[in-house]
């Protein structure tokens, strides 16, 4: 047990165009939302579909081939190590995120 550690393991599609910033040296960040999708029959047999977004960062080099080659709807998987951070918002409220920083990226699908 003592080899277990913190990672996340995604197949999803992107929800929005990925947001990329660019910081002074040139070092980049993408923010973006990834949905996964899960379907299961209930007690009256009926399918139902139920669907996760999840917060999604990349830093460097993962944050350029983001920029890229990922846009709304692109299937891709990742994986990542599950964060969370704390900011106070514009009317100093303390606000909580959790996200997935990504260590790898598969591009998958056509699109």
């Amino acid at each position: 047990m003592s080899t277990l550690r913190n990672r996340v393991q995604l197949i999803g599609n992107v929800g929005n165009d990925p947001e990329v910033k660019t910081f002074e040296g040139g070092k980049k960040v993408a923010n973006l939302t990834i949905a996964t999708n899960e379907s299961y029959r209930n007690d009256k047999g009926e399918k139902v579909e139920q669907t996760e977004w999840h917060r999604v960062v990349a830093w460097g080099k993962t944050a350029e081939i983001i920029e890229k080659y990922v846009m709304k709807g692109k299937e891709i998987a990742i994986d990542g190590k599950l964060t969370h951070r704390s900011y106070d918002d514009k009317n100093g409220e303390k606000r909580y995120i959790s996200e997935v920083v990504i260590n790898e990226i598969t591009l998958l699908g056509n699109k």
